[in-house]
């Protein structure tokens, strides 16, 4: 990136002092982007210090040049006008596997095969999966399509590791811009990543048990290793020369703790075995998922272990058949603690930073916004989207905050990042511009299709009910409350995803006592349908109109009658 900024400079140069400063629309996309911008009257929100209300960031090389409430743009810059938007620090995704190809389909077994570039180390002598040497960063193959969608999300940036295994391998964390893996790196390795899972395919391990007793014995091999390696470097007159083995030289920095171990772990067990293993071998741990992690918070902040919380939430199944079994109480209890867990994480004074982890870019922010909902604080969370990453990467010297001399990794916002309502419009990594694709079509129209009065039916095996449901949406967020026959109450957990799913939560009165029922399915249009659990009684299901809608988006289509806010 920087011999590309460079080669820019150059370009640049001789055009200095002529009409570049004309104002540019933050909507308007420019195939030859120049190496200067300067976003004017803009909210700023650095994280690192006060937010200035209105600011001005200059960006020169894909660096912030400058930054505050009295800068003045330059001449030769291209001029965006932040009026109505607020700029944060570039969103860092805390683990993914973006541009890690996926195992492909087929072969002998007929399920997923691995690809020739995941096959593992080639000189190593330790089957795939127990292979710490594996690097990320060699796996990546860049692919721009795959690039968006995170990028649509505010994403700036990604660590990214390889996927499976016992020993996985070591993280990379790589912006979401560049013409290859080396042009978008940052830094390499960042970590090493172990899980718990047993490797298919293979005799051993192949068990919980058996996966720890095999890192146990490889971190206890490597522990010679380490030992014996020293003493021949000392002394190696006389002494024979000790076997190289690169799986155990790669976990050399590991037993140093230069180089963390983030272990993949969701349940509380999970997590205090892997506490137990980082203890005995004095490891610098990362808790990675840890869907359960708020069970063990005070051993966490007591160990100094932080969580790459995951944002994949649980959600309930899409239309399940009438005959499927109610999903079990656990399950239920655990779609209701996952939001809650990193405000309660943070609450202990564990470290938290926000992990894709699979989750679909459409709901990773707002899965971050369900977080601060359920009650996690808006600077803990921007803290866990943006310098947290940063911090516990090794990089908070170069991201994380919008500070004079850090790389322009900036996410830009119509309206609050976490409030429902907003919208990332544009990200800038390493200084350049991306324009966020607008959601249009059916999505829109899903996403703001909810507010009104709906008569629903819900069918049970003993018969039909009959409740009037009035809603109101905030962004994707829901509130509202139910009247008729199933008894009057008011919803909760409710939400209305961009491609119309779904869900909510309320208390109903089947017989004499009232239970609480999930509601999970789609909306589209003027109609709504799908599934509700109710635990301890048969699946039902139901299907909702909106009588005195008058037209796609009904009579919310346009939230109290105003017009949505302009788009630069």
């Amino acid at each position: 990136m920087r011999s590309r900024l460079t080669r820019w400079a150059f370009v640049l140069a001789p055009l200095t002092g002529i009409a570049m400063a004309a104002e540019a629309q933050i909507g308007v996309a420019d195939p030859v982007a120049p190496g200067t911008y300067a976003i004017t009257n803009a909210r700023i929100v650095p994280v690192s210090g006060a937010t200035i209300e209105r600011g001005t960031i200059v960006i020169r090389n894909g660096l912030i040049a400058a930054v505050g409430a009295s800068v003045t743009a330059p001449a030769d810059a291209r001029i965006v006008d932040g009026a109505g938007l607020s700029v944060y620090p570039g969103i860092i995704d805390a683990l993914s596997n973006t541009a890690i190809p996926a195992p492909r389909q087929g072969g002998g077994g007929g399920g997923p095969q691995p690809s020739a570039e995941q096959s593992g180390a080639p000189n190593s002598l330790r089957p795939a999966g127990l292979q710490p040497e594996v690097r990320a960063i060699d796996l990546i193959r860049f692919d721009a399509d795959a690039l968006e969608a995170p990028r649509n999300a505010g994403i700036t940036a990604t660590l990214t590791a390889p996927r499976d295994g016992i020993f996985a391998g070591q993280s990379a964390l790589i912006n979401l811009d560049g013409a290859n893996a080396q042009d978008a790196l940052v830094r390499s390795p960042v970590a090493l990543h172990v899980g718990f899972t047993a490797v298919r395919g293979r005799e051993f391990p192949n068990s919980l048990l058996g996966v720890f007793a095999a890192l146990r014995q490889t971190l206890l091999d490597a522990q010679r290793y380490r030992d014996v390696h020293a003493a021949y470097a000392r002394s190696p007159r006389g002494m024979a020369r000790p076997d190289n083995d690169p799986s155990l030289a790669a976990l050399q920095p590991v037993l140093a703790r230069e180089m963390p171990v983030i272990m993949m772990a969701n349940t509380q067990r999970e997590i205090e075995r892997a506490l137990d293993l980082a203890a005995e071998f004095n490891l610098r741990a990362y808790i990675a998922g840890g869907e359960e992690a708020w069970k063990v918070s005070e051993r966490l902040r007591r160990e100094g272990v932080p969580v790459l919380v995951s944002l994949n939430f649980p959600r309930p199944p899409q239309n399940p058949g009438a005959d499927a079994d109610p999903e079990p109480v656990r399950v239920l209890q655990a779609r209701v603690d996952a939001p809650k867990n990193p405000g309660r994480l943070a609450a202990a004074g564990v470290r938290v930073a926000f992990a894709s982890s699979g989750v679909g870019m459409n709901d990773y922010l707002g899965n971050a916004r369900k977080a601060v909902a359920a009650g996690m604080s808006r600077d803990a969370a921007l803290r866990a989207l943006t310098l947290a990453p940063a911090e516990l990467f090794g990089v908070a010297d170069r991201l994380g905050t919008i500070e004079i001399g850090k790389i322009a990794n900036l996410t830009v916002s119509r309206g609050d990042l976490l409030d429902p309502n907003g919208r990332v419009t544009h990200v800038f990594i390493d200084g350049r511009m991306h324009a966020v694709r607008a959601t249009t079509g059916s999505d829109n129209a899903a996403a703001s299709a909810a507010s009104g009065a709906w008569t629903v039916t819900v069918t049970f095996p003993e018969g039909d009910r009959t409740v009037t449901l009035n809603l109101t949406q905030e962004g994707e967020r829901l509130r509202g409350n139910i009247s008729g026959s199933l008894g009057s109450s008011d919803i909760s957990n409710a939400s209305l995803g961009a491609n119309g799913d779904l869900q909510f939560t309320v208390p109903v009165t089947l017989r004499e006592t009232s239970e609480e029922a999930n509601f999970a399915g789609t909306l589209t249009g003027n109609v709504m349908r799908g599934s509700v659990q109710v635990v301890g009684h048969p699946n039902g299901t139901f299907v909702g109109t909106r009588p005195n809608a008058t037209g796609p988006g009904g009579q919310a289509g346009q939230r109290g009658g105003q017009r949505p806010p302009s788009s630069h």
